[in-house]
């Protein structure tokens, strides 16, 4: 059994807290951009363009994510409390909502350079798992996604929330989302004859797999619960991720 005792705060600069969310943020992006330019881009033009498009990701990843959680998870909350809308360092991001403001942003960027945006969406989509590893394990750190009670050896006690000891449902999603989603969205991008857009449709459909298996072991988000019997909101949104996956996949190798 492990007691979480970590403190979310890594540091102090100044007057400022310098948070493991945070970091994980930071890390995600430079190392996700670095795996990029060392091992996807051969290309200069795009090299180049790609660094412009990381500017557009972080407004995407921020607004969508922000903009996400209020919509999806707290929406009568922030009715009420408009002003903490703006209230980022306090917490409340959603994957999905992120996942959008990135397509958004990629959609926008491509256009304006008249690139074909499946391109960077791959690149993005081979990427990513490196973030989600390490925002995942940031997560664990904060005792926050909490997991249900577990009588296995393995359970977590997280003294902020109480003393039952709990799945650590972070980790299963950082191994998930991180590790096994890294792995598979390379060995598709790197695959013999591959095709444009196609590590972008499989990053949706196994992102939305392996979320909704690791929902299983997680506590629904206390503002909401379970929408019906022990289904979450997340379920549905990576249900919702799978079906588009399936149909976007069908509909791109039909043209």
């Amino acid at each position: 059994m492990f007691t979480n005792n970590f403190d979310p705060v890594a540091f102090n600069l100044f007057a400022f807290e310098i948070r493991w969310y945070s970091i994980a943020y930071i890390f995600g992006v430079l190392f996700g951009w670095f795996y990029c330019k060392r091992f996807l881009i051969k290309d200069k033009i795009i090299s180049k363009l790609f660094d412009d498009l990381v500017t557009y990701l972080i407004i995407g990843i921020i607004v969508g994510g922000r903009l996400g959680y209020i919509l999806f998870y707290n929406l009568e909350y922030y009715f009420q409390n408009f002003i903490e809308i703006f209230f980022i360092w306090e917490g409340g991001m959603s994957f999905h909502g992120g996942l959008i403001g990135i397509i958004i942003a990629t959609f926008i960027f491509s256009k304006k350079h008249n690139i074909n945006k499946y391109l960077f969406l791959d690149l993005i989509s081979v990427s990513a798992p490196i973030g989600l590893f390490f925002g995942r394990v940031a997560n664990f750190i904060n005792g926050e996604l909490i997991g249900k009670a577990t009588n296995g050896s393995w359970g977590v006690i997280f003294p902020q929330i109480d003393s039952i000891p709990r799945h650590p449902s972070q980790l299963y999603e950082s191994i998930l989302e991180g590790i096994v989603l890294f792995i598979i969205m390379n060995l598709i991008y790197f695959k013999i004859k591959y095709k444009t857009g196609t590590v972008s449709f499989a990053f949706l459909f196994f992102y939305g797999t392996f979320r909704f298996i690791a929902e299983i072991f997680r506590e629904p988000d206390v503002q909401i619960g379970y929408l019906v019997g022990s289904f979450s909101m997340g379920m549905l949104l990576s249900l919702i991720m799978i079906f588009f996956s399936i149909i976007l996949f069908y509909k791109k190798n039909e043209t």
